[in-house]
């Protein structure tokens, strides 16, 4: 289906549906001990997931309301949150509303008290803006409730609450997101749908899913994720969709200043500094964020520079119209991977001095939403990447090998051109007596890329010019283009049974077209090392499919407080051919690979009892077909002759190695200590969570010797998160305590050879824990934050790596420092 009868198909509908009565419901907020207006008070319509606010009268004015009821929660910092429902009968209705002052100053643990309550309102409904949520699993972090390493975007402290993610870790103070979960594997989040303010960011979604940008946890509100269940509407990852929303302008002044300056541990020095407001029609927000260090291990420093500008304007009462832009570059050192032996020997040693890489990423959007009535609305979004990714360094098998300081380097420059557009229409309608909710949507997404794979120079700066002049003979050369192209159709549909069980179907209809145009050299030498082919081949391939993906979500209120969900999602997963084209010394890539599929299901309890207790707890299961992992066996190379024989090194072979399950029980749960014993004071906070995940996993089938019925990678047995969130006043604090267990790192289940002085990217990770701290107290505009990441000095690692950072172990941090003072003012 073309953009052009999808537009004709939408429009149709619009024309199709009932007409419907529109009144106005308005108002005025007052104070009610003083009677002055207060300006600025959101008022919130938990059902329908809108929010408005007032003006600097106090005044407020909501339009195109159907007749019914609707009951809506009104608050702003300082006042009691309070709810009202109000009945439309046919005709504009008028009120006056007054909140009652807390009568004392806000501490800090009196603002996150608030927010608290605010955060429970505002965690993913059934319905928000244009998405539909209902039955499936999914987590909302909100930053401004946490006392975390914002500075370093530190992932295990930041997605604590967010069971069954398994984390890479890395010595970049966070410029790069590493997580999986369900068996996925963590590198660079490729599983998922990353997002931020609901565009995609990654390289390319079609035919390099992997995020080189992340965007400093300082700069956001809240993080949504997704599960499985997501793979209808923003796309077919298995892991599903992670979303960054940025914050948006301060509405109740013209200029709002925050400065944050951190110190820490190995010259780590960060600097965000954000300016935000609103005037008139127009709200504007940007930062600019600065960082560098030297790392824990020699040859590991580190420089970033990221811009984000936003703005938007109100075209008419429902009509807004929103820009980005986001402009990231960052250069770093790579210490390389270690062995075995050398991790256990010392885990802070690098023999790489010439390993470099270097990001220029550059995002833009462009947003138009509008609202038809209270039930209809409209969201179409266009949105750009032109960015690019390069490494050169020493790259061998042999990671204990000494770098050849007068040996070429391996350069690998890759650009990304693309560009999307996603257009998604909702409308609330009636069947009957009883309520429904319709989404439609489509995408068209088109991507332009090219990887370069060559000689480096052999100098030890960070020199990304080929050097295949100099270098003809160089065994790893290539030159392609990747030209993708897809168009999506999604649509949901919500059916409630009755007031308290509803069902919601989705499928989502993907046209896919990948190529890959370009050559590659095969350079063969004689036992002398001398070159006896050189030889260039052209490669042109191009793959179309057409598929369809469906979905069913439940879910059931036994109450207000307690919701039954459950769902299934068909997966689905592109080959890429840059898998394909990229040599690497540590493994090999089957030509032949194809794409993956599956499904996910999710059937899970989630609800609070009073303020005491908040849970989710849910079973899953992951079925992986065609699973792309890796296996070890001997090496091949192709002779002159075109004959095929091994070279007598045992490396990784990457390919499709069978159909995996992957199944558990997720949990998490949070108890409020002083509401439970009766206790609860507004300058008092003490919280205990629990987020534990317990996954096993099995290769049910496959034709390559030795993998049926072994475990699949990435896979823990048992991933837990505990810890407590503290306050009294001003001061707020948390201490968190993660336990990993073993897991295996490729579908042959190498154990790990602690005595191996080669490779170090055989074998397991083994079971690791580590402990985290951080502190923040606050007094009027000054905010000072301080603590320890790795509190127990921990010396582990969560990452073998098969090419860069590596290849080999990439050691975890030890223990850290930091502190921030943070300034905030504005008129």
């Amino acid at each position: 289906m073309r953009l052009k009868d999808f537009s004709i198909l939408l429009l149709l509908s619009c024309f199709a549906l009932p007409a419907m009565g529109q009144q106005t419901f308005s108002g005025t907020v007052t104070d009610m001990e003083t009677g002055e207006p207060i300006a600025g008070v959101r008022i919130y319509d938990n059902e329908a997931g809108r929010s408005f606010q007032t003006d600097e009268e106090g005044e407020f004015s909501i339009k195109n309301l159907t007749p019914g009821t609707y009951t809506l929660f009104f608050y702003t910092l300082g006042y009691e949150i309070i709810n009202r429902s109000f009945v439309m009968e046919g005709q504009d209705l008028n009120v006056s509303i007054e909140l009652e002052p807390l009568n004392r100053e806000m501490t800090e643990v009196a603002v996150i008290g608030q927010r608290d309550q605010l955060f429970a309102m505002q965690r993913l409904r059934q319905v928000e803006g244009t998405s539909i949520f209902a039955g499936k699993k999914n987590s909302v972090i909100s930053l401004d409730q946490m006392t975390v390493n914002r500075s370093s975007n530190n992932a295990r402290q930041i997605y604590g609450q967010i069971s069954g993610l398994n984390i890479y870790e890395s010595n970049d103070a966070g410029l790069q997101l590493n997580i999986g979960g369900r068996g996925l594997d963590p590198n660079r989040s490729s599983n998922f749908n990353i997002r931020q303010n609901g565009y995609d960011i990654s390289a390319d979604v079609l035919g390099y899913p992997e995020s080189y940008y992340t965007p400093p946890a300082e700069a956001l509100q809240e993080i949504q994720v997704i599960r499985g269940a997501a793979s209808l509407q923003y796309g077919t990852q298995f892991g599903g969709l992670v979303n960054f929303k940025m914050k948006k302008p301060a509405r109740d002044r013209t200029i709002e200043v925050t400065s944050r300056q951190s110190v820490g541990s190995n010259s780590l020095f960060t600097s965000h500094n954000s300016l935000s407001g609103t005037t008139g029609d127009t709200g504007y927000y940007g930062y600019f964020n600065y960082k560098n260090g030297d790392g824990f291990r020699p040859n590991s420093d580190f420089e970033s520079e990221n811009i984000y500008l936003y703005v938007d304007h109100e075209l008419g009462e429902n009509t807004k119209l929103s820009a980005d832009f986001t402009y990231l570059y960052y250069l770093a050192q790579q210490p390389g991977g270690l062995t075995d032996a050398q991790f256990f020997e010392d885990p802070t040693f690098s023999n790489r001095t010439r390993n470099w890489f270097e990001v220029d990423w550059k995002l833009a959007s462009l947003r138009l939403e509008h609202n038809f009535n209270y039930n209809m609305k409209l969201n179409a979004l266009v949105f750009g990447l032109d960015a690019s990714r390069k490494t050169v360094g020493f790259r061998t098998n042999r990671v204990s090998q000494e770098d050849d300081l007068d040996a070429p380097r391996d350069l690998i420059d890759g650009t990304f051109n693309n560009w999307g557009a996603e257009v998604r229409f909702l409308d609330r309608y009636s069947i009957g007596q009883r309520d429904a909710v319709f989404l439609l949507g489509s995408k068209y997404y088109s991507s332009n890329n090219t990887s370069v794979q060559g000689p480096g120079s052999a100098s030890s700066e960070p020199d990304f010019g080929l050097a295949d002049n100099q270098f003809p003979n160089y065994p790893n050369q290539s030159d392609f283009t990747y030209p993708n192209r897809n168009l999506a159709l999604f649509g949901e549909n919500i059916f409630y049974v009755n007031d308290d069980f509803s069902i919601t179907p989705g499928f989502r209809f993907e046209h896919i077209t990948t190529e890959s145009e370009g050559t590659f050299k095969r350079v063969n030498f004689d036992l002398a090392g001398n070159p006896i082919q050189n030889q260039t081949f052209e490669d042109n391939r191009s793959f179309n499919r057409n598929f369809l993906l469906l979905g069913l979500g439940v879910s059931y209120y036994a109450d207000s407080n307690i919701e039954f969900y459950g769902n299934f999602s068909q997966n689905y997963r592109s080959v890429t051919f840059n898998d394909i084209r990229i040599v690497n010394p540590t493994f090999q890539v089957d030509p032949n690979i194809t794409d993956e599929s599956g499904f996910t299901a999710d059937a899970g309890l989630r609800g609070s009892l009073g303020t005491s207790l908040s849970y989710d707890l849910n079973g899953f299961g992951l079925m992986y077909d065609d699973r792309l992992g890796e296996v070890l066996r001997a090496e091949t190379r192709v002779q002159a002759s075109g004959d095929v024989v091994e070279t007598g090194r045992v490396v990784r072979f990457r390919g499709n190695i069978g159909r995996a399950f992957m199944y558990g029980i997720e949990s998490l749960v949070e108890l409020n200590v002083l509401s439970l014993v009766g206790k609860d004071r507004r300058d008092l906070r003490l919280n205990i969570f629990a987020n534990s995940a317990i996954t096993k996993s099995d290769y049910i089938d496959s034709e390559i010797s030795g993998v049926e019925g072994n475990e699949v990678e990435f896979v823990p047995l048992v991933n837990m998160k505990t810890g407590l969130s503290f306050g009294y006043k001003n001061l707020l604090g948390s201490l968190q305590y993660t336990y990993v267990s073993s897991q295996y790192t490729d579908a042959s289940n190498a154990k790990q050879n602690v005595n191996d002085n080669q490779s170090g990217i055989k074998g397991e990770i083994p079971a690791y824990d580590v402990m985290d701290l951080s502190l923040s107290w606050s007094y009027k505009r000054l905010t000072l934050e301080s603590g320890i990441n790795n509190l127990l000095d921990s010396y582990y690692f969560t990452r073998r790596a098969t090419g860069y950072p590596g290849p080999g172990i990439i050691p975890s941090p030890p223990r850290t420092f930091y502190t921030t003072i943070q300034l905030k003012f504005g008129t």
